[in-house]
């Protein structure tokens, strides 16, 4: 068994082979993706449920790996839940309150806004399509998360050709050292 359980949390339609959390899948076979039911028209109460079912299946220290939507799905189980969470990256965060925010999620609002029981961090981009630099920044403030901000590469995703994402895996390898070590 090993010392923290990471858990990658794709957002709305999953993470396809060329997005970086598929990378990190890859390249680290004891990672874990959270598989939801319905990828493309979420239901809140579902994804928190599946997230839920996963981490409690052990007490093994977490370490969550979240984009867009995942990172709302974060905020909401924690909201509800805790366990054995020590850390969090979360990646692009959608701001799903803004008016040209796609329908067909569901449960998702209000984004919850109130600190993060564990070690978080939050990376945006500075041209992001689905967040405003000041809205994830308000976003990191809330949460008690540190900010960081990773230039101009649009959504964070497959999109932005950042193959296996060595500045993101750098900020996770922070994150695992510190809940080994917490």
């Amino acid at each position: 068994m090993s010392d923290v359980r990471v858990l990658i949390l794709p957002g709305r339609g999953n993470s396809g082979e060329q997005h970086w959390q598929s990378y990190w899948l890859s390249a680290n076979p004891t990672y874990q993706r959270v598989v939801q039911q319905e990828w493309h028209n979420p239901h809140r109460e579902d994804w928190v449920e599946a997230l839920q079912a996963v981490i409690s299946q052990d007490d093994t220290p977490v370490v969550l790996v979240a984009h867009s939507l995942g990172v709302s799905l974060v905020t909401h189980w924690a909201s509800r839940y805790s366990g054995p969470v020590k850390g969090a990256l979360l990646v692009a965060p959608s701001d799903l309150e803004a008016a040209d925010y796609p329908a067909g999620t569901e449960g998702f609002t209000p984004i919850p806004l109130k600190k993060l029981p564990f070690e978080t961090v939050v990376v945006t981009s500075t041209d992001d399509p689905k967040v405003t630099l000041e809205r994830a920044t308000e976003f990191a403030a809330a949460w008690g998360a540190r900010l960081e901000v990773a230039g101009a590469h649009g959504h964070l995703g497959a999109a932005s050709g950042l193959g296996d994402w060595p500045f993101g895996a750098e900020l996770l390898n922070q994150l695992i050292d510190h809940a080994v070590t917490a």
